[in-house]
């Protein structure tokens, strides 16, 4: 294993790679603690000290986000924009025929889809940035000293906007810049650094907690099983065998190969957990603007309604994201064309029905997987004292720690797949040297 991280800086490529991912991740953490223009620091770090977050949206929102939402900074928005902007248009891409029609162009009209999602990000982010400064930044009741973060008029108001709203395209760059020229998804990557910066915080106040050592002993169980049941479900595949029509030229025999296509349990990866999270978040952060508390608490973490409806989306997202990626008819289609078939399956229309059975169960229990461990954190505030703060029910529960796994995992596959390209040993092997050669 150490070899193959020395590899991993004596290829130029995946070097270059690296910094890049790195310096972009460096980058995204100086601008978390950049204030907008404005703020009364002394008000901010009184609420600092009062523990105001937001309380359990706050928190939520911000660990899901990427940003820091309660706390005035050029990232407080996070990616969650974008993010927003990109499930609205994976819908109207399976609703309005103009969208699909451009999306089945290829790479081309996925560019202009992604022009359009980079578009939308922007009144999007203007009008969480619009709701954030008048609700929350410049109204007394955020803060426990009485005082506002914010001054209040117009022109403060206008800057706190527009620094908030460039943060937020700035940082939908970053993510897309580390996705083209780093390694991994640069939006994945951008939410596990925020959560992974909070680990400090969540241990500290697992430390200060007053329920003894009960607690930290439960926290640190719940979070080896979910670590192990969390790897296993992503490595997990269902192998359909495939077999390769025999082709006689001459005296030579050639295909009649049997190989297995693999068909991932967790299709969908994390990203019905966050689309869920980031659609749920929108009635909460209406209700805390417009002050509507039966908004708030029907639809506020740990309700059933937040549940119910969490679990929904979660199985909605994971079956929709599983058809964008995966396609039976073209499937069964290409198969046929190579003189591939599933032995004891009919090729073609038969085929299809095949892999979209199969693909429906599979995904079925991968969305089960997920919204069991979408539902832990909600039951750990449950069971937890009143006085532990949410962050530790988030962050140490299942959700984050289903995000950083399965990011890291991505990472390294991608790592492992660059290094297998250029003839060394895979990153998780032990071995050593070039040519997939270790020692005997």
């Amino acid at each position: 294993m150490i070899g193959s991280l020395n590899a991993l800086f004596r290829v130029p490529d995946i070097r270059k790679r690296l910094f890049i991912t790195f310096g972009f991740l460096l980058l995204y953490r100086v601008g978390w603690n950049i204030p907008i223009p404005g703020i009364d620091l002394h008000a901010l770090g009184k609420a600092g000290e009062a523990g105001e977050s937001g309380g359990q949206f706050g928190a939520i929102f911000s660990i899901l986000s990427g940003g820091q939402l309660f706390s005035p900074a050029l990232f407080s928005l996070g990616i969650m924009p974008y993010i927003s902007s990109s499930i609205i248009f994976s819908l109207l891409t399976k609703v309005m025929p103009s969208l699909e029609k451009i999306a089945k162009e290829g790479a081309s009209g996925q560019r202009k889809i992604n022009q359009w999602t980079r578009l939308a990000t922007v009144p999007l982010a203007m009008f969480q940035a619009i709701l954030l400064t008048v609700n929350v930044y410049q109204r007394e009741s955020a803060i426990v000293s009485g005082e506002t973060l914010l001054e209040p008029g117009f022109l403060p108001a206008l800057w706190s906007i527009l620094t908030l709203t460039c943060g937020a395209i700035f940082l939908m760059w970053i993510g897309e810049q580390i996705t083209e020229y780093g390694v991994g998804n640069g939006i994945s990557l951008l939410i596990m650094a925020g959560i992974v910066a909070r680990l400090p915080q969540a241990v500290g106040y697992l430390i200060q907690s007053e329920e003894g050592a009960f607690l930290p002993f439960m926290l640190l169980v719940l979070f080896v099983v979910v670590v192990v049941v969390v790897v296993y479900i992503s490595k997990g595949t269902r192998k359909i065998p495939v077999q390769y029509a025999k082709l006689t030229r001459g005296r030579k025999v050639y295909g009649g190969q049997r190989h297995f296509l693999p068909i991932k349990v967790n299709q969908a990866g994390v990203m019905p957990v966050i689309f869920a999270s980031a659609l749920l978040s929108f009635p909460s952060l209406l209700g805390n603007a417009i002050g509507s508390e039966w908004l708030t608490n029907a639809l506020g973490f740990n309700s059933f309604f937040y549940t119910f409806f969490s679990v929904l989306l979660i199985y909605f997202f994971s079956y929709f994201w599983t058809s964008l990626m995966f396609n039976p008819v073209e499937m069964s289609k290409n198969m046929k064309e190579s003189g591939s078939f599933v032995p004891g399956i009919r090729p073609g229309k038969r085929t299809a029905e095949f892999l979209e059975k199969v693909m429906t169960r599979v995904t079925l229990a991968g969305a089960t997987f997920l919204a069991v461990i979408a539902v832990i954190p909600q039951w750990l505030a449950t069971v937890l004292s009143a006085n532990t703060p949410p962050e530790i029910a988030y962050f140490l529960g299942g959700t984050s720690i289903l995000i950083v796994v399965s990011v890291a995992l991505d990472v390294v596959d991608k790592l492992n797949s660059a290094l297998m390209m250029r003839s060394y040993e895979g990153f998780l092997r032990g071995g050593r040297g070039r040519g997939g050669r270790g020692r005997d």
